[in-house]
């Protein structure tokens, strides 16, 4: 499921470094639901209500220990881990892997849907994507993965600590990829509570879930078609507001839930629900490789693989780390890439003369563009960088026409041209 790499280093961030979160709105997390309640309230932190005349429960979170535990074993429990097959290996698929880059360098992008046919290498070259993640700064112990830096990204229970002045132990790892398997209950997908613990113990404790694991990190639903509605009800809860709300027995427990969402399917099992799919960032389209020689190579590589998986890893060692430090520095120069206003005026008419609904289309191209440029090594946005991946951010916001017989993706390219020309 989620697989938290090893942390290098840790630092105490002072309490003063937060002085500026005072400004933050109160925020109601954790209530009971029923008859008149008392109680007291952090401000932009946790409010717990009691009821009257009734005793009042203690509350507890399971999972910190938990995950301190697993951040401290991540290390010696990484060479056990099943082994993944470099993305530097991967055989074509430009498209796919360009956008997978580009979600990473910028993670607002919003994700992406790829789809295509069977045996295409789509969930191989997503889960390769592990071994090129960067690191992140996370409070230690916490298991949301909260940003100790961006009140956005904290959980409730850091928000009071650094409300109250504490110092928070902060823990270098790298970004989570979750995997969302197609039977997973919304117990299990939202997080629950711990019923057994509060009938014997007097404590509800809030077990967290997948979209708890994910936050801050990946979220990856392979054959994501095929998924039920009722999590798909959730995904498209957690995705418009970055945060995760559980109810259950009477409770009511909030965290940040802010992840990359990543899809993968096949066009010819299902259409995915066009609210879903509006939620990708940007879609990618994999087809079957017709060359005899690349298909020869494919099969030769896998074979080399799966016959010897630390040898082949290492043979492609140096340039996974050719790719690593080429998407650590897109990530720290992301902030300083500049677009021209004559080039967001054209990326915008585009976008209206297609007849694209809302203006996810708009922002969504203007931030792949920026990353694009970020990572060639540039600083500025050229037309080039946004004819690159205007097609991905655009093909699935199309309205359907039944009778059209060309490739939405070739639609927006010809728009493109004709608009940029």
């Amino acid at each position: 499921m989620a697989s938290t790499l090893g942390s290098s280093s840790i630092a105490v961030l002072p309490s003063r470094y937060f002085s500026s979160f005072s400004t933050k709105p109160s925020i109601h997390t954790l209530s009971l639901t029923s008859g008149q309640s008392y109680g007291r309230k952090f401000y932009g932190g946790i409010g717990i209500h009691g009821i009257k005349g009734r005793s009042q429960l203690s509350v507890a979170n399971v999972a910190t220990e938990v995950n301190s535990v697993e951040q401290a074993h991540s290390i010696a429990s990484k060479e056990s881990q099943r082994p993944v097959y470099p993305f530097s290996a991967i055989v074509g698929q430009d498209e796919m892997k360009l956008c997978l880059l580009l979600n990473v360098i910028d993670p607002k992008i919003g994700g992406v849907m790829i789809m295509g046919d069977r045996g295409t290498g789509k969930s191989t070259t997503v889960r390769s994507l592990v071994d090129l993640l960067p690191e992140i700064q996370v409070v230690s112990g916490d298991p949301y993965n909260s940003d100790p830096e961006d009140p956005e990204f904290m959980g409730v229970e850091v928000r009071e600590r650094v409300l109250q002045g504490d110092q928070l132990p902060v823990v270098l790892t790298k970004i989570n990829m979750v995997d969302l398997p197609l039977g997973a209950t919304e117990d299990r997908v939202c997080g629950t509570i711990d019923i057994e613990k509060a009938l014997t113990e007097g404590v509800k404790a809030f077990e967290p879930g997948l979209l708890a694991k994910a936050n801050r990190g990946i979220l990856y639903v392979d054959e994501v078609n095929l998924l039920d509605d009722h999590l798909v009800d959730v995904l498209l809860d957690s995705a418009a507001s970055g945060w995760n709300t559980v109810e259950r027995e009477g409770i009511s427990i909030s965290h940040p839930a802010r992840f990359i969402l990543i899809g993968s399917g096949n066009p010819e099992e299902g259409e995915l629900r066009p609210q879903l799919l509006d939620r990708f960032g940007m879609h990618a389209q994999v087809g079957t490789v017709r060359d005899a020689e690349l298909r020869v190579k494919i099969v030769e590589e896998r074979a080399r693989f799966d016959k010897n998986p630390k040898e082949f890893r290492d043979s492609y060692k140096a340039e996974q780390e050719k790719l690593q430090d080429q998407i650590s520095s897109a990530r720290s120069v992301l902030s300083s890439v500049q677009i021209d206003q004559d080039l967001k005026v054209k990326i915008s008419r585009v976008c209206a003369e297609l007849n694209v609904d809302g203006l996810r289309g708009d922002i969504v191209t203007n931030r792949a563009a920026k990353a694009l440029a970020a990572l060639k090594g540039r600083d500025k946005v050229s037309s080039e960088d946004i004819a690159t991946v205007i097609p991905n951010c655009l093909r699935h916001r199309l309205r359907k026409d039944p009778l059209e017989s060309i490739d939405s993706g070739l639609l927006v390219t010809e728009k493109f041209y004709e608009v940029f020309s």
